[in-house]
């Protein structure tokens, strides 16, 4: 069919020449069988003359996998031939792929040959490749600098001497969009015979422009893209598969290109590469980043809340999510914001509502983003705190090594502001001197903690206090960033008990 495009993935050979990715066989296994589940055509599974582990996690993939073809590469150098032979001659589907530069500069300091040596070592390899497997393909690295003549010539040797694939590769990802589509067009025009076998390409992102590259050949009649998990390869790395199959597959009308990709194995297939390789994902990697689908700003869940698609282009389900997530911070708005209370079970007045989204709209500006436990820290600190005899204002206090601790308090009550600063032991037992003295109660204090509301460095803070109060016993709660602050909040929190009854 015209319209179907064959995904190569190459994730275990180009992906795995990522600096610091070292695979073992069984993790190689692993991948490979996940790959298979996401419906990729072919598997490059390594290049076997490197070592005796890439011969022996090919061999393994080999005899393991079935569905996809099986392909190892190899250099058009007999030894390397026969050794990728042995590592795919068990597959259901094996091909070997072959390769070798044709650009003037890697011929002259790279290899080292004449433009005649490389037509007839591209003649032998493809040839010796063809007596032990139907399926071929070959590569002219560098194409994309190459001379366009030569280019050419090369390419119609490998397809008298049998190559059923050909790959032109960016190598270095030094094309633009539409000189790669030019060249994929002008070379079907030009070989006779690339019409019909598989026309692939395979683009490095060392400009930011490997999927770009990719989609404009398929545009212009390349049927196969080579391709790698979450973008990895040598460098800045190769096309990305998940963003080739998804834009094929969003914007098909437009396109009319297909892929045989089982698209909900998309994350799962992203995550386990990612956990494999220790190469984690950026957060705004486009499909499989962890902000792909998460919405912040208040417009944006504003949209969100009242339809999906205002701001999404893919059901997120499509690739194995489970659904959109709607983060809380600094820039979410009182729909999102009423949302999520909502679904965390808290039905507030208007008026507590306010109240507690202004402390939201502050702490969203000291931490990047809200979870869910601070929402409930907010709401219980907030609204469930009772009726406030005295409200804090102010709080600044200062302490050292050396430095006796002071803290100014000031309070309101009916609108009148009280301000007292006191001396003591610590930042929070001075602040709590300050306030004793604005209200004069006296009391005990029986118990005192400090705990994180969660994990991170801008974390809430939670003090729980008791206190005994002329022989009566409460409690206090308070929630801030600033854990002073948190411990002001909540000795005024359990004396307030004792003041409005």
């Amino acid at each position: 069919m015209k319209e179907r495009v064959y995904i190569f993935d190459t994730t275990l050979r180009d992906g795995e020449q990522s600096p610091g990715i070292s695979l073992n066989v069984r993790e190689k296994v692993e991948i490979a069988e996940q790959l298979a589940k996401l419906g990729v055509d072919v598997i490059e599974a390594g290049f076997p003359i490197t070592s005796m582990g890439d011969f022996e996690a090919v061999k393994t993939i080999a005899k393991k996998v079935k569905g996809p073809v099986i392909c190892a590469l190899a250099r058009a150098v007999g030894e390397d031939i026969d050794r990728a032979w042995e590592a795919v001659k068990h597959a259901e589907r094996p091909r070997i792929h072959t390769f070798i530069a044709t650009s003037d500069i890697h011929m002259e300091r790279k290899l080292r040959r004449t433009r005649e040596e490389v037509l007839q070592m591209t003649e032998e390899a493809v040839k010796r490749a063809k007596r032990y497997t139907s399926d071929v393909e070959f590569s002219p690295e560098d194409a994309t600098r190459s001379e366009f003549e030569y280019l050419c010539k090369v390419i119609e040797v490998a397809l008298e001497s049998g190559a059923t694939v050909i790959n032109i590769p960016d190598t270095v990802g030094y094309a633009l969009p539409d000189e790669f589509g030019k060249l994929i067009w002008t070379l079907r025009k030009s070989v006779s015979g690339l019409d019909e076998v598989i026309l692939s390409v395979h683009c490095h992102n060392d400009l930011g422009l490997a999927v770009a590259n990719s989609l404009e050949a398929v545009i212009n009649g390349a049927n196969q893209a080579e391709c790698t998990v979450n973008g990895l390869g040598e460098r800045a790395g190769n096309a990305s598969l998940e963003e080739i199959v998804m834009i094929l597959d969003t914007r098909y009308r437009s396109l009319g290109k297909r892929t045989n990709i089982n698209t909900v194995e998309i994350v799962r297939t992203s995550r386990l590469v990612s956990s494999l390789t220790g190469y984690h994902v950026q957060y705004n990697k486009a499909i499989v980043g962890a902000n792909a689908f998460a919405h912040s700003s208040g417009i944006h869940t504003d949209g969100m809340l009242k339809d999906r698609t205002t701001y999404e282009i893919i059901d997120p389900r499509k690739i194995g999510l489970a659904a959109s997530r709607l983060v809380l911070g600094k820039t979410s708005g009182r729909h999102g914001f009423k949302q999520r209370l909502e679904e965390l079970g808290y039905t507030l007045s208007d008026e507590e509502f306010e109240r507690a989204f202004k402390r939201f709209k502050d702490l969203a500006d000291k931490k990047a983003q809200i979870t869910d436990d601070d929402l409930e820290a907010i709401v219980a600190d907030e609204i469930y705190t009772g009726i406030e005899a005295f409200r804090l204002n102010y709080l600044e206090v200062t302490s050292g090594t050396g430095v006796t601790p002071k803290a100014t308090v000031k309070l309101i009550r009916n609108s009148q502001v009280f301000e007292e600063s006191a001396t003591g032991d610590g930042p929070v037992d001075a602040a709590f001197k300050a306030i004793d003295k604005i209200i004069g109660l006296k009391n005990k204090l029986l118990n005192f903690s400090i705990s994180a509301v969660t994990g991170e460095k801008e974390a809430l803070g939670e003090t729980n206090l008791r206190l005994e109060v002329e022989g009566r016993i409460v409690s206090g709660r308070g929630v801030s960033t600033d854990i002073i602050e948190a411990s002001v909040r909540a000795y005024l929190n359990a004396l307030n008990k004792i003041l409005t009854k």
